[in-house]
């Protein structure tokens, strides 16, 4: 689903044809008004700083649709750039009224994502979904499902702001410790305390 109808979307149409090679599967290339302007679903990979005004230039193409917001706030330290408690889904949101965000794709690195499917030691990759608005999530979870992965319910969009600072914990604990962060969770059957026999 995802690559069979892609579309690049960069601010510069020369920069949109190289990511669209490295796609593949049809990928075509376009401005970002063009790109927005197709299908129900639009995949936002903004920098935080850049994030809402660009989601801000682009309501009209958006409207109605679901925008997967993958990005982390996450700065120098791997401290969150999130101080005023807004998260960066939440901003996107907020500077594109009409537009349904989705916080979802945002705990792997892009190589990830390349792997078909990406699984672990036999179990597909569970991918938080965090969102308001039913009809967008039943597309992000299906595009979940497309690439192979299990979505998870994480909650409304208010409970993005946890899946960056999970982001923000993970990255620092790959990057700054190399530390396997997948081994900080017990399995679900231990969850809440020791299995008794």
């Amino acid at each position: 689903m995802l690559r069979a109808g892609s579309w690049a979307g960069r601010r510069r149409v020369s920069r949109a044809e190289g990511l669209a090679t490295r796609l593949g599967g049809g990928a075509k290339a376009a401005g970002l008004r063009e790109a927005a302007a197709f299908g129900d679903v639009v995949l936002a990979a903004l920098p935080f700083d850049a994030g809402a005004g660009v989601v801000g230039q682009l309501c009209g193409p958006l409207e109605g649709k679901a925008l997967i917001d993958c990005s982390n706030p996450v700065g120098p330290g791997f401290r969150l750039l999130t101080r005023d408690g807004r998260s960066a889904a939440e901003r996107l949101a907020g500077a594109a009224p009409g537009v349904h965000v989705v916080k979802a794709f945002n705990l792997c690195h892009e190589d990830v994502w390349r792997m078909a499917p990406p699984v672990f030691d036999g179990r597909p990759l569970a991918v938080p979904v965090c969102g308001d608005d039913e009809p967008s999530l039943a597309r992000v979870r299906r595009l979940v499902r497309d690439t192979g992965c299990e979505p998870v319910p994480g909650g409304g969009l208010e409970r993005a702001g946890l899946l960056e600072a999970t982001a923000a914990l993970f990255i620092g604990l790959w990057v700054g410790e190399g530390a396997d962060a997948q081994a900080i969770a017990p399995p679900l059957a231990y969850a809440t305390g020791p299995v008794r026999g």
